[in-house]
């Protein structure tokens, strides 16, 4: 998701991963930078503003994003940033949304996932189509560029992403008499060893899984989508998971919790709560991107090189979260090409950037966790991104393998439109009723829910 609720997870190489919004704008909104072109037609001096900068309570990440900015205005002296918007999350529906409406968007401005096909539609994007092949990186982007595609044309550049994985934890599997080097390819084979670290004794929990607070809703949407099914309809205007995968997931997890007794009571509401559990050394797997390994360690203590990751059992898709960048509409040719090389510069290049691993190894920020996942594994940016994480490691990268191996090859799948986060409010509630009440009706959970959200689509016409 939510990458709002996975804000600390959501730290990628010193860049975060997930979600963030911006505020301000600049006189005229991005496309009111003034531009001038010298004598005989050639490029003049060019202006743009950007956002998504760390905000100041975040010194390190900070003074790295300054460091760039002064470092790509000296390698490109015909590019003026006149403004940095810094703000936390940098996607905020209270401030993004105005801004929209009113056309304040900086030039260079960050979206997450949900909301970019609801800005290609609207007309609220640049089309950069004749200037991306002017990017050196373009043509290696994974499949993720295709969120940013409409009709043939391109909108926009992801530059970090995730997708969902089974976590584990190693130790725990050892004690149960698993094998930490054969993880569960299966949901049957997650529920039988989950039954086993159950087994273990008081405190132990075999699985983990949200029930409020949107995360719920968020995993169920990453449950369903594995199975091979959908939360809405294609064209966004329906429910489509009460069906054969959602009522799966949801009996899935009443077995685990009211047959198997594997789950333990204890209902995790909060992002954190799930999170504090796992660090907390007796909980045996849940589901999770990458980074929740270095979340694990980094906000909560957990024993690191106890934990890995592996793909998510039967996974027809991925949920897919991240985010990227788009231009401003009203953005001129020359704006456009400069904040293109922006982003190339600060979020595309190996070795500079978020991806600059030399300068993140030695400031103490982990290197070796395989994201931002944003090139094919077999192009030469691939290729250099992965052996500049190799170089520079400071984790060990065999704890990511097993998801690296096993997400090959599955397409990725976006969160359920720009009203992901209402959406899963709704499904909140079939999630904490199968964890919460033995004789909760699954057909029935399910069949309110879709009421309420094809309610709640109509609304939004």
């Amino acid at each position: 998701m939510m990458k709002a609720q996975k804000l600390s997870i959501l730290l990628v190489s010193g860049l975060t991963l997930a979600a963030a919004a911006a505020c301000g704008s600049d006189d005229g909104g991005s496309g009111g930078s003034k531009t001038s072109a010298a004598p005989g037609g050639a490029a003049g001096p060019v202006s743009i503003s950007i956002n998504c900068e760390p905000p100041k309570t975040n010194k390190a990440q900070r003074a790295t994003f300054e460091e760039d900015v002064a470092a790509f205005q000296k390698l490109n002296p015909n590019i003026k940033i006149e403004k940095v918007t810094d703000a936390f999350p940098c996607y905020d529906p209270k401030t993004f949304e105005p801004k929209l409406a009113s056309g304040d968007l900086e030039t260079v401005f960050y979206v997450n996932f949900p909301n970019v096909g609801r800005l290609i539609a609207s007309g609220q994007a640049a089309d950069i189509t004749p200037y991306v092949n002017d990017l050196k990186t373009f043509a290696d982007y994974n499949n993720e560029i295709d969120m940013f595609k409409k009709d043939g044309k391109v909108y926009g550049l992801p530059t970090d992403g995730y997708g969902m994985g089974l976590v584990y934890n190693k130790a725990v599997f050892t004690k149960a008499g698993l094998d930490p080097n054969n993880p569960p390819k299966t949901w049957a084979e997650v529920q039988a060893a989950a039954k086993k670290i159950a087994g273990l004794g008081q405190g132990y929990v075999g699985y983990g899984e949200y029930s409020g607070n949107n995360v719920g809703g968020w995993h169920f949407t990453a449950s369903i989508y594995g199975r091979g099914g959908s939360v809405i309809s294609d064209d966004g205007k329906k429910a489509a998971f009460n069906s054969p995968e959602g009522k799966a997931v949801l009996q899935n997890l009443q077995q685990m919790r009211w047959v198997d007794n594997s789950m333990g009571s204890q209902l995790y509401i909060e992002w954190p709560a799930l999170m504090k559990a796992m660090a907390g050394g007796k909980m045996g797997m849940m589901l999770g991107a990458p980074d929740v390994l270095i979340s694990l360690r980094n906000d909560f203590g957990g024993k690191f090189e106890n934990y890995a990751i592996t793909a998510q059992p039967e996974a027809k898709a991925l949920f897919n979260g991240g985010a990227g960048y788009m231009i401003n509409p009203k953005a001129t040719p020359e704006q456009i090409k400069a904040g293109l090389k922006w982003i190339e510069y600060e979020f595309l290049t190996p070795g500079k950037g978020q991806l600059d691993y030399v300068r993140a190894k030695g400031q103490g920020l982990t290197v070796g966790q395989p994201y931002p996942d944003l090139y094919r594994p077999d192009t030469p940016s691939g290729q250099a991104v992965d052996q500049l994480r190799k170089d520079n490691a400071n984790i060990d990268a065999g704890q990511f393998a097993g998801w690296v191996e096993g997400s090959k090859g599955i397409p990725p799948k976006a969160e359920p439109g720009p009203y992901a986060q209402e959406i899963y409010a709704i499904l909140d509630t079939p999630m904490s009723a199968v964890l919460t009440r033995k004789d909760a009706n699954v057909d029935q959970l399910l069949s309110d829910a879709e009421a309420k959200v094809n309610s709640l689509l109509a609304s939004k016409g």
